[in-house]
């Protein structure tokens, strides 16, 4: 267990660290809840009321933020469906939650909170917690992987297993089981025909420019188009 001292020099750096947010707390709690949705067992795109009802505000309000943040290329909206996180909204949420959680289990751990009152409070220093402070506040706690809750710590080098992203997100070498296809009935026909079919494993061979990339199916290497990648989503294993 740290001492009392290098808690508080913890505590202490990252007060130094605070910096102007690039996005708002509000735009930030829509961004992890999106996520955390899919923690719960969301699969695809998370609807409008169910966000508006786990963030408990107005379906009116919901959907302005996400018009908002699709503006901003932070999640993408469907239509009668809901929304997904894009790679940047994904990156910002799991910044966002790593702070949250690594400060939950901080003061459960070193301050003997409970593990709902440690996420409570949690909730604040999340969104003044920048990432070299994470970092540090990681180390100190032994680099965990779970919250005092039990929900995945996102770590930028360290991919979080079940997590669903878009093919094209996967690292270069990783892999991924692909969960499902949505693109017009012509693509979909294609990519079926090359074994992209919903429980094929897939790796990330290459990523080109214009996001081509290479893939490969079972021992198959197949080019696909940027935009066909973009419908082929995939959950880490």
């Amino acid at each position: 267990m740290a001492s009392l001292k290098t808690c508080t020099i913890i505590i202490q750096v990252g007060l130094n660290m605070v910096s102007e947010p690039v996005t708002s707390e509000s735009e930030e709690m829509y961004l992890i809840h999106v996520a955390m949705a899919g923690e719960e067992g969301v699969e695809g795109p998370v609807g409008l009321s169910r966000l508006a009802e786990m963030l408990s505000v107005s379906p009116v309000s919901a959907n302005q933020m996400v018009r908002k943040l699709a503006g901003r290329g932070l999640v993408q909206y469907l239509p009668y469906k809901g929304v997904e996180l894009t790679a940047p909204g994904r990156e910002i949420a799991d910044q966002v939650l790593r702070g949250r959680r690594l400060w939950a289990l901080f003061l459960a751990e070193q301050l003997g909170l409970s593990p709902a009152r440690a996420d409570a409070i949690a909730c604040d220093l999340e969104h003044i917690t920048p990432p070299d402070l994470a970092d540090r506040l990681s180390h100190l706690l032994g680099d965990p992987t779970r919250g005092p809750q039990g929900q995945p710590i996102p770590d930028p080098g360290r991919p979080t297993p079940g997590r669903s992203m878009v093919l094209s997100e996967l690292l270069v070498g990783g892999a991924g089981t692909v969960t499902r296809v949505e693109g017009t009935s012509a693509a979909n026909s294609f990519l079926a025909g090359e074994g992209l079919v919903p429980g094929a494993e897939v790796k990330l061979v290459a990523r080109g420019r214009g996001g081509d990339c290479l893939v490969r199916v079972d021992s198959t290497d197949v080019h696909l188009a940027g935009q066909l990648t973009g419908s082929v989503m995939v959950s880490l294993p």
